[in-house]
């Protein structure tokens, strides 16, 4: 076996198209191509040379590894920004199937370079686990007219969005993204362009963004996902309802926890830690 060679320490990007495999055929050429420009003008625009990423390509999307001098504070704080303007020009127009949204996740981390079927390196996992967990996908359709929501592992929030502040650290919600068929846990931040995300939904978007319960507990494959909680804990005098199916007249009281889906005191999976 060839000897192992000393990992390099990178940024990573992973972005991945939401609802991509619902396409028909053409839809998903299509969106590839505009996928790609899209990307391109986006670098361009910031002056970051994507040629020299190195990049794993997805038909939904791609996993790519910056090279090392790369402005983290560019790729965190800008690059989103300036890809939702650009998906939101794209998208004029489009039917609602053939507009492209997408989920964009930030780590760094160790990572080998010379794998033999990809880029061996735990940092390379997770930056993959956060872009695709339910907490993520949640949260782009809890906000319907925004076209990128990003998501940073802890280490990026902590060293680029906190100490820098381009974008409002305040305006980052805090998760404990999870897949948990995959084992992976991990404390990341959430942000989408113009909103603040942890505050709650898109105003005027209803509670769900105007899904049903079930829509939005799923995932981009149709598969269970995991119940919301738009705030970060039980309103004042309040009362705050979980997966309720009911008929006819029911009274609840005031200002109870409810939750059918666990203990009324078993840990919300979306309230900051």
């Amino acid at each position: 076996m060839a000897d192992l060679k000393e990992p390099d320490r990178r940024l990573l990007v992973a972005v991945d198209m939401e609802c991509y495999s619902g396409r028909d055929n053409v839809l998903q050429y299509r969106a590839q191509l505009a996928f790609q420009k899209i990307m391109e003008d986006a670098c361009a625009e910031l002056g970051i040379d994507r040629a020299k990423w190195l990049i794993q390509q997805g038909g939904d999307g791609e996993l790519a590894i910056l090279p090392t001098g790369t402005s983290e504070r560019t790729v965190v704080t800008r690059l989103t920004p300036v890809l939702d303007r650009l998906l939101r020009e794209h998208n004029r127009g489009l039917n609602r199937e053939a507009r492209i949204r997408l989920r964009l996740g930030v780590h760094e981390g160790l990572v080998h370079l010379d794998g033999a079927n990809g880029y061996p390196g735990e940092a390379v996992v997770t930056v993959c686990r956060l872009v695709d967990s339910p907490q993520l996908k949640v949260t782009l359709r809890q906000f319907p007219e925004a076209a990128v929501a990003l998501i940073v592992s802890d280490r990026i929030f902590q060293d680029i969005v906190r100490h820098y502040q381009d974008l409002p650290p305040a305006h980052f919600r805090q998760v404990a993204a999870s897949l948990p068929e995959k084992n992976f846990e991990a404390i990341a931040w959430i942000h989408v362009p113009g909103e603040n995300v942890a505050a709650g939904v898109a105003p005027g978007s209803g509670s769900n963004g105007g899904r049903s319960d079930r829509d939005v507990s799923r995932d981009d494959d149709g598969k269970g996902g995991l119940p919301i909680s738009t705030g970060s804990g039980t309103p004042s005098g309040g009362q705050v309802f979980r997966n309720i199916r009911s008929r006819g007249v029911n009274a609840y009281g005031n200002g109870n926890v409810i939750s059918t889906s666990g203990s009324p005191d078993a840990p919300d999976p979306w309230r900051s830690r």
